[in-house]
């Protein structure tokens, strides 16, 4: 409940996220392009200061030489412009680059980003001449960086963008299925004593003179019906706890199902083997609930006609043990947790919520825990309950 009351905390959180990685991520690309500009300009220093002393010593082959052997070598684009900015020399410019006016204009494009580094030399009357300028733009590491980046954000925008779509697609599914399974559970829950009160209702019309006792049995059906009022009402609450005699409670339980086990459809003994005098400080009405559940759960696994399910309670170094054993078909091992999962279940009409309830009313209201300990197709199921 915690979990869907805070979803609109969660998607602002996903979100919030999102937005912090895209930041990140610019600022460090942003980062790695600066430094990597900055050593593309601490190189195009260097060559601008080889070729001034070239230039200044007159010297063409020199300068050829600069050119063919060091400029060649270079990864990223590199213009040469005279004092007018028309250019003289250039490489590694785009294939659709060809006349002097296309490069002259690529050139003003790189200098919005890298300024260009002037040709300077000194002269012996000890004053600096510029003889042109250096153009570069960014290496083919840094375009694919920056590239990479925008790839990244268009995948944590869509990471994001799936993940408000899933988490509303499960949240809404679940809703659906809680809500559709809460009234098939209900109508289970309401099933048994409602069928009995019928049932005693036709006894009542054949068998006049069993009154007395047909009407205990319905007032305990009644109680039955309000009983299960309450235990919904108290699972959307708080659930108060009570110190009372859980054997007793729990021997209540089964014989209530012993004597309505006809109206099920199913030929299966229960089997106590309760311990008796065993007190816990806990919710005997959601408890007996769980065990009911799970003991329901049993009896709709059983597809023989030799059916056992067996109750065993005891008291073991401070804890409660409760532990119920089938002989019906058997839970693969796989599913041995997930039938405690909302939604789950191994029966063709089943909702998945009994065991879940059970789940949720043992370790979330009372602390304890419940699991699989044993399944077979030969020899059914045991649970245990300990608390």
């Amino acid at each position: 409940m915690k979990l869907y009351r805070n979803a609109g905390n969660i998607k602002a959180g996903l979100f919030i996220l999102g937005i912090i990685l895209v930041i990140g991520l610019l600022t460090y690309t942003q980062l790695l392009v600066n430094e990597l500009r900055k050593d593309n300009r601490q190189i195009v220093r260097l060559y601008a200061s080889m070729i001034a002393d070239v230039v200044k010593d007159n010297d063409n082959a020199n300068l050829d030489f600069i050119f063919e052997n060091i400029i060649q070598k270079v990864k990223f684009p590199l213009i040469q412009t005279d004092n007018n900015k028309i250019p003289q020399m250039w490489k590694n410019l785009p294939d659709n680059i060809l006349t002097k006016n296309e490069v002259s204009r690529f050139a003003k494009k790189m200098d919005k980003f890298n300024e260009p580094i002037p040709l300077t030399y000194t002269d012996d009357k000890v004053s600096q001449i510029t003889f042109g300028f250096l153009h570069y733009g960014d290496s083919a590491m840094v375009e694919k960086i920056q590239l990479w980046s925008y790839i990244e954000i268009v995948a944590i925008g869509l990471f994001i963008f799936l993940g408000f779509s899933g988490f509303s697609f499960i949240r809404n599914n679940e809703k659906k299925h809680i809500w559709v399974g809460m009234a098939r559970e209900t109508a289970h829950q309401l099933g048994t004593p409602v069928s009995a009160i019928m049932g005693w209702i036709d006894r009542l019309k054949t068998h006049p003179d069993d009154t007395i006792e047909i009407i205990s049995e319905i007032e305990i059906d009644l109680q039955r019906l309000e009983q299960i009022g309450r235990r919904f009402s108290e699972m959307g609450s708080e659930a108060n706890f009570e110190y009372f005699d859980f054997s007793d409670r729990l021997e209540k339980t089964i014989n209530y199902l012993k004597k309505r086990l006809p109206s099920l459809g199913k030929k299966v003994e229960l089997i106590n083997d309760i311990d008796p005098g065993i007190l816990i400080n806990a919710n005997g009405s959601l408890l007996s609930w769980s065990i009911e559940n799970i003991i329901r759960n049993g009896i709709d696994a059983i597809e023989r006609d030799d059916g056992r399910i067996s109750i065993t309670l005891r008291k073991v170094n401070e804890k409660i043990k409760i532990i119920i054993k089938d002989n019906g078909k058997g839970i693969p091992k796989k599913d041995w947790k997930n039938i405690f999962r909302p939604g789950f279940s191994t029966k063709k009409a089943g909702w998945g919520l009994g065991l879940s309830l059970s789940n949720r009313i043992i370790e979330d209201i009372h602390g304890g825990n419940i699991k699989v300990i044993e399944s077979s197709i030969k020899n059914g199921t045991k649970l245990e309950i300990s608390l």
